[in-house]
């Protein structure tokens, strides 16, 4: 997060560095200064980049609530798996995924009413959530599996990143607690779908 700061201040810095100096050739401190304002430009756009990429640790609301969406998330995904899977190890998987995100929901709702100021998770899905399942329902056999293991990838890789970010910047100790705990059983999963995902 001190990224931008660092780019900034090069970039202050080096515009100190624009100035004519009586002593050198007219087209000299010109081209210099075009130089380093193209670096300056450059600087201040992979800073702006930077800033895009690193986004900052949600507040307790906002971790239990995409905490639950994630779960809720994974739940649907595997009751889809029971019926529509051909894989008997997607569908174990399926079944491991509904228990442990069941689980999970109830640790984060635990741990929320255990906030100073209780905390209730919205376990709404997204608009996106709920696309990718529509996709899904309307997928059987073969087909079903390869799109829902690609997605648990994804869905796994998303909520290790939440867990460990909460867990080392969280605003709220119950919760930071939880994510603690959480993270390490979301990467064993992640282990075991990019296992059978081949």
């Amino acid at each position: 997060m001190h990224k931008p700061l660092v780019a900034a201040l090069l970039i202050v810095g080096l515009a100190g560095c624009n100035k004519n100096n009586a002593n050198e050739p007219a087209g000299t401190a010109n081209e210099t200064g075009s130089a380093l304002s193209d670096f300056g430009n450059s600087a201040a756009n992979a800073a702006g980049a930077a800033a895009d990429i690193v986004s900052p640790t949600p507040s307790g609301q906002e971790f239990a609530d995409k905490a639950a969406k994630s779960d809720a998330f994974e739940i649907a995904a595997g009751k889809l798996a029971a019926t529509n899977g051909a894989s008997p190890k997607v569908k174990a998987f399926a079944a491991e995924m509904i228990k442990a995100h069941t689980a999970s929901t109830d640790k984060i709702k635990a741990a929320a009413h255990k906030a100073t100021a209780a905390i209730t998770p919205d376990p709404t899905l997204t608009e996106d959530q709920k696309e990718k399942l529509d996709k899904l329902g309307k997928l059987t056999g073969a087909e079903f599996d390869r799109e829902y293991l690609s997605g648990q990838v994804d869905a796994h890789e998303d909520a290790l990143s939440l867990m460990r970010d909460y867990a080392k910047h969280g605003d709220v100790p119950s919760l930071k607690a939880a994510a603690g705990e959480i993270a390490p059983i979301v990467q064993k999963h992640l282990d075991e779908v990019k296992a059978l995902k081949g």
